[in-house]
């Protein structure tokens, strides 16, 4: 189920905003607004990255030698990263948007 999840949660934000990223990408410059456009996308990288030790460790003995002693910190910096970003990501989208209603 953890790999199911994760798989899940890795591809939902390429299905939602596949052209948000692909316009950001398109409009590469080097400065501050434009970099801070990926933020949302590094946060939820940084979420799924958190979500690997937890993935990985399901189903296994807690006492364990390979079980994350810090499993259920990895799973909540996981999920508040990945809900972070995914609201941060769903703003971008709306602001990229906009602005295509009003110069299109």
């Amino acid at each position: 189920m953890g790999a199911v999840g994760f798989v899940l949660a890795a591809a939902l934000p390429v299905v939602l905003w596949h052209r948000v990223i692909a316009e950001i990408a398109d409009a590469w410059r080097l400065d501050v607004p434009y970099l801070t456009g990926w933020l949302p996308w590094l946060l939820m990288l940084g979420g799924l990255l958190f979500f690997i030790p937890v993935a990985v460790s399901e189903g296994r003995d807690p006492e364990g030698r390979f079980y994350p002693r810090a499993r259920n910190a990895y799973l909540g910096w996981g999920v508040t990263l990945y809900l972070l970003g995914f609201a941060l990501a769903w703003q971008v989208a709306r602001i990229v948007d906009s602005t295509h209603m009003v110069s299109g």
